[in-house]
């Protein structure tokens, strides 16, 4: 990172407004502009240099711009603790900047709270349809569990939810992760995740759209890597796991949970689910395919359907 550029985006006051929010939570930039109380093309201005300079990345999600606070700062880059300092310096000695930053907070408090009333509206609208898909199977604290089992005691280093829905995964494993990044296709989806996970340090989790055929990190990125109740609706099982394992790095984990073969059809015009479950010997070809070690965890059984956990750790 060099410095002149950093400098020269922080020589203003809006951007320096951006920077503090941005340590709070990743915001659009139409939210941005609602908590500063400017116009969209002038934040968006604001936020393109502060990217340019390395201190904020930006990414599309559908037809909205989010913006987090560059996620390669970390405590130990001297340019990153001295803009941290800096900040926090002058909203301790500088009175006029540390009351426009206790409003911009108070409107951000808004923000949290329109995102958490539009995950309750969506949840609502589709309370029943999920109802009667949660009737065939083993309770979700049960699968959480044996998950949670399965994973054990060790660190979960960097992990990568895919299909991250609604957050619940992200939220769940986020105090055993050093990063959580959840991956969806939805723009929906990713803005329910949004609204469960904002409670939690913004460093510690960021949200992402993408497709799980082609996940866009470099090889070897995640230690560990979920595909929570994700792979029925793939037409392709198998490239969805070539990809979830090729971002995986050697020694880590690939946990997979999902539907055992099974044989109602009415899932797939109710709920959209292209595979009817996956039967043992398939997924162990899934698995050893791809330079993983297969082996059963667990497999629970509801009132219809079983749910299997399996794990998998990649060898080379």
């Amino acid at each position: 990172m060099r410095i002149e550029p950093v400098v020269n985006a922080l020589a203003d006051s809006t951007r320096l407004r951006i920077m503090r929010l941005l340590e709070q939570l990743e915001l659009a930039v139409g939210e941005l502009a609602h908590v500063l109380g400017q116009s969209q093309p002038r934040v968006s201005r604001h936020v393109a240099i502060l990217s340019d300079s390395g201190l904020a990345q930006r990414r599309r999600e559908g037809s909205w711009a989010f913006v987090r606070k560059a996620v390669f700062l970390q405590s130990d880059n001297a340019i990153n603790a001295a803009v941290a300092h800096l900040l926090d310096g002058a909203e301790a000695e500088d009175a006029e900047f540390a009351a426009q930053c206790a409003e911009d907070r108070r409107r951000l408090a808004a923000i949290r709270s329109m995102r958490e009333e539009s995950a309750k509206a969506f949840f609502a609208s589709h309370a029943n349809e999920w109802d009667q898909l949660r009737a065939l199977l083993s309770p979700s604290e049960n699968v959480e569990a044996a998950m949670l089992d399965a994973l054990g005691d060790a660190p979960l280093g960097r992990l990568l939810d895919i299909g991250t829905g609604t957050g619940r995964i992200a939220e769940l494993l986020s105090d055993r992760a050093e990063h959580v990044v959840g991956l969806d296709r939805s723009p929906e989806m990713l803005r329910l995740a949004r609204a469960r996970l904002q409670h939690l340090s913004a460093a510690r989790w960021e949200l992402v759209q993408g497709d799980f055929y082609a996940l866009g990190f470099v090889d070897e990125t995640f230690d560990t890597v979920i595909l929570h109740q994700v792979l029925h609706y793939a037409q392709e099982p198998a490239y969805a796991i070539r990809e979830a394992a090729r971002v995986c790095r050697k020694g880590g984990r690939l946990v997979i949970v999902d539907l055992a073969a099974h044989e109602n059809d009415d899932l797939r015009k109710r709920h959209a689910h292209v595979r009817l479950g996956f039967a043992e010997e398939q997924m162990k070809g899934f698995l050893a395919e791809n330079g993983l070690s297969y082996a059963l965890h667990s497999a629970l059984e509801g009132d219809a359907l079983t749910t299997k956990v399996w794990v998998a750790q990649k060898d080379c």
